[in-house]
């Protein structure tokens, strides 16, 4: 993707009194490193004193959002990024900046010095840094060591920047968010109904969305855009406007005419002749929930394949019945399912589920092999880079293909990593905590005539002594971060973090005693990861356990450009 313009700023006033703090500041590269810089500047400082904010703003034009080489702005110091630069906000218009020397918290006046490109780069190099400081921070692996350089190795990037994703979930609300400085726009609407994306830190305010430049293009396909005006907003907005919103949302948004499915929706949910009402998380009252949109690709013909999912508190076909007139109509759609959640929680997941249109499940290859992805499945929601992904992991395991080795595959999910690498082993074991998730895992074995593999259901941080005698010493041992692997939540405006707390401690002392030959370790968690391989290759001293692994190569991954999301592809061996 090629980065919008970007420039650099110089700030105005000395500040010695700074320099101690700056030594002693912390020099790791935060999360927001790694969060999408576009249409940013990058700025050169010097240290400047403090002083009241009154505008120097010389610029004919101080409202112009792209800033000017030379011009002075008011800047606030949000974080530290990418090899401790600021990152900062222009106090008019909320345009990012790149600036040396600042730090978070300080506001200041700068100059525009010079003006910078690709800030694609930047983010993966923002994610490799991160990468790079954990593993020698956290996971204790010296880089000054001569052998460092050869592990650590160059972040794969993706080279599809949007409509990435398989999977989008979007929620109903009774009152749209409206961000604070659109407040003062006049809004042409009355209903107040909502469907979007969640707004930061809300689990009860929804941003409503048109169009999203994360899904899939089958799920977003559109002619005719246009962004001259923010649905439920209304008003001229321009584009940059909405760039300019990108820093918090992990999101750019845009308003079209509706010829996507979302659109369409959009375009008629509202109706009061149809009697739908958003669910109001407040007094549990309401009919629909959440929308889910996933896409897949019939493997014979090619074509795309979109499931469309209502999410909804009680079961009653006839009120949908609109929406799937509407929604069939669209020739990629071949799904529309119900799924039925009566509980207060913001899960989309349901206890019931109908079909009301077509199928009720959905294709997908990867890696040569078909899976069938239901409206609960847990599967990869960037295909593109999972192939990637896949092909790494492949790579890392350096099985010899000749069908004698064991594969045991831990927080195995579906089982789509041990199905790929089932025709280049004797037996693949999968364990996962999941119970649809090893069905799923079942189901996608028969269907592509795996008879090697086998799939169990359970908590393997309650793993008990005898845990060993389930299957035969492997020599090849797939393991990560328990959570269905690779089913990273819906980065739904702000990206909410799942919980991944690494191994067990338990699960390590067995990997420790089983000492298969060889571990990959897959994780999209860098902190856990570093932890978990200082554990295996240093051991813990407190707890007398003596590490017996070498680290020998760690492959940072970039698979969700726009968020702060790394995966790392880790090979260990037996010393």
């Amino acid at each position: 993707m090629a980065a919008a313009t970007a420039g650099g700023v110089r700030l105005l006033h000395p500040r010695p009194w700074a320099m101690n703090l700056r030594r002693t500041a912390r020099q790791l590269s935060t999360l927001a490193a790694s969060l999408p810089i576009e249409n940013a500047e990058e700025l050169t400082t010097t240290a400047a004193a403090p002083k009241p904010l009154t505008s120097t703003n010389t610029d004919k034009n101080p409202t112009a959002y792209y800033p000017k080489r030379g011009q002075t702005l008011e800047l606030v110091c949000e974080s530290l990024a990418f090899k401790g630069k600021g990152l900062c906000k222009v106090a008019d218009t909320g345009f990012i900046v790149m600036c040396d020397r600042a730090l978070p918290g300080e506001k200041f006046i700068g100059r525009v010095t010079r003006k910078k490109d690709n800030y694609a780069e930047l983010r993966l190099g923002a994610k490799e840094q991160q990468v790079h400081e954990l593993i020698v921070h956290v996971g204790k692996f010296s880089d000054k060591d001569p052998e460092f350089d050869g592990i650590m190795k160059p972040i794969v990037p993706c080279d599809i920047q949007f409509h990435y994703r398989n999977k989008m979930e979007f929620s109903f609300g009774t009152r749209k968010w409206v961000p604070e400085e659109f407040l003062h726009q006049e809004c042409d609407e009355t209903n107040e109904y909502a469907l979007g994306l969640h707004a930061p830190g809300f689990f009860d305010k929804v941003l409503n969305i048109n169009k999203c430049l994360l899904q899939s293009d089958s799920a977003n396909k559109w002619e005719l855009s246009f962004a001259s005006r923010l649905s439920g907003i209304g008003g001229n907005l321009k584009p940059e406007t909405m760039i300019r919103y990108r820093y918090h949302m992990l999101l750019i948004f845009s308003v079209c005419i509706p010829l996507s499915v979302l659109a369409a929706i959009q375009d008629i949910w509202r109706d009061p002749e149809l009697g739908l009402s958003p669910y109001d998380v407040h007094s549990h009252h309401g009919f629909l929930k959440h929308l889910m949109l996933r896409s897949g690709r019939n493997v014979e013909t090619g074509q795309p394949e979109l499931m469309v999912n209502f999410v909804t508190s009680s079961y009653k076909p006839e009120l949908l019945k609109p929406l799937v007139e509407k929604v069939a109509t669209f020739p990629d759609v071949v799904s529309i399912m119900n799924n039925v959640n009566t509980s207060v929680g913001n899960t989309s997941v349901g206890e019931e589920e109908y079909t009301l249109f077509g199928k009720s499940t959905i294709v997908e290859s990867l890696r040569g092999l078909k899976f069938q992805i239901s409206a609960n499945s847990f599967f990869q929601t960037n295909t593109h880079q999972a192939e990637i992904l896949y092909k790494l992991i492949e790579d890392c395991s350096c099985l010899k293909g000749d069908g004698s080795e064991i594969v045991l595959d831990l927080f195995c999910g579906t089982g789509t990593i041990g199905l790929t690498l089932a025709k280049r082993a004797k037996h693949v074991y999968g364990f996962e905590i999941v119970d649809q998730a090893i069905s799923d895992a079942r189901r996608n074995a028969n269907l592509n005539g795996i008879s090697n593999a086998t799939f169990v259901q359970g908590d393997l941080n309650k793993i008990g002594d005898n845990f060993g005698e389930y299957f035969p010493k492997p020599d090849l041992v797939i393991t990560g971060y328990p959570l269905t692997r690779f089913n990273l939540p819906i980065c739904c405006y702000f990206s909410r973090d799942p919980n991944r707390p690494g191994m067990h401690l338990k699960l390590i002392k067995f990997l420790l005693n089983l000492k298969a030959p060889r571990i990959v370790y897959v994780s999209c968690n860098p902190a856990t990861c570093a932890r978990d391989l200082d554990y295996l290759c240093h051991g813990v001293a407190e707890k007398n356990i003596k590490g017996c692994y070498k680290l020998k190569s760690i492959q940072p991954v970039d698979m969700f450009p726009h968020t702060p999301h790394i995966e790392c592809v880790c090979l260990l061996e037996l010393r």
